[in-house]
């Protein structure tokens, strides 16, 4: 079976990897944050009103009935981030854990790839009925690991762009280049995928038993 066509696939790739709702909930708070911090100069406000409306998207998921998986990381999330910049006293610091997961996980990624274990395959292969068996298939297996590739380039870009402005302090420059590199780049990049997915079939688990 080919991805092509098949939008149900397409969604469960999207939901995989966080799905736009889990993006929001995200990245809004983080422009709350910027917006606040110019407005009001006051880093204690400008983190307040970020872990509020983080814990607002969550009610808002709970009385929705909603799963709560990003909701809830979120919310951890902007609280560390408020609590590193409170305790630092540097306003920039909101962000240095953003730039920290992205040198983890730009690492993960191509160590994994690198070992013939695409992060990407691990993941979507259960979500998308052919659980480990794409590693049987050479064609499905590339296709991952192109994939894989194509967020390593997703998370060095974000570091090369991010990381000198967060060492000189601009924060409004950081804050807007996290918002560009952020929700929309990660959708970018999440299509990519897709286009690189369904040009392979999946893997049918059957064709891979003796």
């Amino acid at each position: 079976m080919s991805y092509e066509g098949h939008e149900e696939d397409k969604a469960k790739v999207l939901g995989a990897l966080g799905g736009t709702r889990g993006l929001l909930d995200s990245s809004l708070p983080a422009i709350v944050f910027l917006l606040a911090f110019n407005i009001s100069h006051s880093l204690n406000k400008s983190t307040i009103f970020a872990v509020a409306l983080s814990v607002i998207f969550a009610i808002a998921r709970l009385v929705k009935r909603e799963t709560l998986q990003h909701a809830i990381s979120g919310v951890i999330g902007v609280a560390f981030c408020a609590l590193l910049a409170r305790h630092t006293g540097k306003a920039a610091d909101f962000y240095l854990p953003g730039l920290i997961i992205n040198v983890i996980y730009g690492i993960v990624y191509t160590v994994a790839n690198l070992a013939g274990w695409p992060v990407l395959g691990v993941l979507l292969g259960p979500v998308l009925g052919e659980n480990l068996a794409w590693r049987k298939v050479t064609e499905r297996k590339k296709a991952y690991s192109r994939a894989g590739w194509l967020w390593v380039s997703l998370f060095i870009s974000r570091l090369i762009v991010q990381y000198p402005l967060y060492k000189t302090n601009h924060i409004n420059w950081l804050g807007t280049a996290r918002l560009i590199m952020g929700t929309p780049l990660f959708l970018l990049v999440g299509w990519g995928t897709w286009v690189i997915l369904r040009k392979v079939p999946t893997v049918k688990l059957e064709s891979t038993s003796e």
